[in-house]
């Protein structure tokens, strides 16, 4: 190789933010890439991401540092260039730290003039998206300089279905400007974002002749021909259906949570619910059977099904398994409150006794043995508040909070199906048949239910997941009003008091452990709401209930 190109920001990782704000942290970035400079093989150049001190920031007033790529070549820094545009929604937060590059520049390499973009730079093309969000378009700006090629340098955030869209915006763009464009992207877990590498290669006509690896360390060989000034051989990587994509993010994101925060183990809570169970399945994926270990916390409410359902699965994917009955401990929180409870009616507050009870002892198996504890609860429930503070959301890490409960159902069938056998050989079952059953069939078609009092279901106090994750969708999402919701089908009584519950349950998910980013619209880094707020939409608030 003559040139190579790493990801944005990749001496340190992407997002590094506050770290930032660190002086030590950016001298230590340099310090680095000297070092890195008399390593690499003289004749190589390449490309390396960095935050950059601004010179001019005490007398411009502009912010501390730079988004940059830093050439080297020759056993030294040759030259630095400045990311223009810098995202500020979502997950993204670039001017808290960076200031914008001035120009577009351009690097020239044996007589090949190649256009520098860093992520966001290649994102601001208004024949594609109809729209322009900044003044500037640099790929605009480097193909009026008639650069041979552009190399955009990113760290895109992985969510379903967006791999499409860069393909689409990167074809559209080498035809409209006639210029060839690579992009490399980051890949692996860093905290709640999931990087799915998948790096690309375009030819001026608009072909894709280049796609690296999905959710794996990859390198994308590219051939670009100066006669013809065109990118004309890669290689290809197979496209993913959209489970195998989503089983592949989920696992990468707890895969290097875990190994990135020193765990190499985990622990969750076995219910005999479906939750529980893609969630024991993942970890089983990520770390390897021999490293979960799953908690059966049987209570006088649980159903005989709920313990054989839950060692059924446990044999399935050949994690641990440890009983721990709460009964006595019921007991115990029952004669401690019993003077100040007496002479009122048992309800929520008792039921959500169980699910603390239940996430102390997670916790304290957590701490006692240095695992992570995983926690299971999906997007579904923690959009409306179907969970319970410091009890099921008890946990290091929320593997499927960004899961829908409906998605939750699709992902585990889609495990049973013999499609998912080549990403699951870490379980012995699935890699001996790829037809084998690994959720047991009976989680899949039992009612779910929380199990806090005899005979409940979930859809006691829930719409059918069907109905209330349409809603949430169209609400989220989509940033529907609830008259437009109502419009689109649903009952207006419904989707009145789905939009109170998600209100009502912000406080709860401030508190939340990080949830692992697979849509557009996470409960996590992108997400900002305020918890003390008055806002209706459309329609008056009922009455403040107790805390579920």
């Amino acid at each position: 190789a003559r040139l190579l190109l790493t990801p944005e920001l990749s001496i340190c990782g992407y997002p590094p933010r506050d770290l930032l704000l660190n002086p030590a942290f950016i001298k230590a970035m340099e310090q680095a890439l000297t070092t890195l400079s008399t390593q690499l093989p003289p004749d190589l150049a390449v490309l390396v991401g960095t935050a950059e001190a601004n010179d001019a920031a005490l007398t411009q007033g502009e912010k501390s540092l730079f988004n940059s790529m830093v050439w080297i070549a020759e056993g030294k820094i040759q030259r630095r260039f400045r990311k223009r545009l810098l995202p500020t929604y979502d997950v993204f937060d670039e001017d808290r730290y960076f200031a914008s590059g001035r120009n577009s520049e351009v690097m020239s390499l044996d007589g090949i003039n190649i256009g520098i973009t860093v992520c966001e730079d290649l994102w601001n093309e208004d024949s594609f998206w109809g729209r322009r969000s900044y003044n500037t378009n640099p790929i605009a700006d480097l193909a009026a300089q008639q650069v041979d090629f552009v190399v955009n340098l990113s760290a895109s955030p992985f969510c379903l279905g967006k791999q499409a869209v860069r393909e689409a915006m990167l074809q559209h763009m080498a035809r409209r400007y006639a210029v060839p464009i690579l992009y490399v992207n980051q890949v692996g877990g860093n905290d709640d974002l999931i990087f799915d590498g998948r790096s690309l290669a375009v030819n001026r006509q608009g072909d894709l002749i280049g796609r690296g690896q999905e959710f794996t360390t990859d390198v994308l060989w590219v051939e670009f021909d100066p006669q013809k000034r065109d990118a004309v051989s890669a290689q290809v990587a197979p496209a993913l259906s959209p489970m195998a994509e989503l089983w592949n993010a989920l696992v990468l994101g707890v895969k290097d949570y875990t190994r990135k925060c020193g765990f190499r183990q985990a622990v969750l809570g076995l219910s005999g619910g479906i939750d529980s169970a893609l969630v024991a399945a993942i970890a089983a994926a990520a770390l390897g059977p021999e490293q979960v270990l799953g908690i059966l916390m049987p209570s006088p409410f649980s159903s005989e099904h709920s313990v054989t359902d839950a060692l059924a699965l446990a044999q399935n994917l050949g994690i641990q398994t440890q009983q721990i009955p709460i009964s006595p401990l019921m007991t115990a929180y029952e004669t401690a409150l019993e003077p100040l409870f007496a002479g009122t009616e048992s309800g929520v507050a008792e039921e959500n006794i169980q699910a603390r009870i239940r996430g102390n002892l997670l916790m304290a198996i957590a701490n006692k043995f240095h695992r992570l504890l995983i926690s299971t609860g999906n997007k579904s429930e923690l959009a409306v508040g179907y969970c319970t503070l410091y009890g099921d959301m008890s946990g290091g890490l929320a593997a499927i909070a960004d899961v829908p409960k409906t998605r939750v159902y699709e992902l585990c069938q889609w495990l049973n199906s013999p499609d998912s056998a080549p990403w699951l050989q870490q379980i012995a079952l699935k890699a001996q048949d790829p037809s084998a059953e690994v959720i047991p069939d009976h989680i899949l078609t039992k009612p779910p239910s929380a199990e806090l009092k005899p005979g409940q279901v979930d859809q006691d106090s829930l719409p059918p997941y069907d109905v209330l994750d349409d809603i949430l969708e169209r609400y989220i999402d989509l940033h529907q009003s609830s008259s437009e919701i109502i419009a689109n089908g649903h009952d207006a009584a419904t989707v009145k008091r789905v939009l109170t519950l998600v209100k009502r349950s912000e406080f709860k998910r401030q508190q939340a452990a990080p949830g692992l980013k697979i849509t557009d619209r996470a409960f996590g880094t992108g997400w900002r709401m305020p918890i003390a707020a008055q806002w209706e939409t459309e329609m008056p608030l009922p009455p403040a209930t107790t805390e579920s």
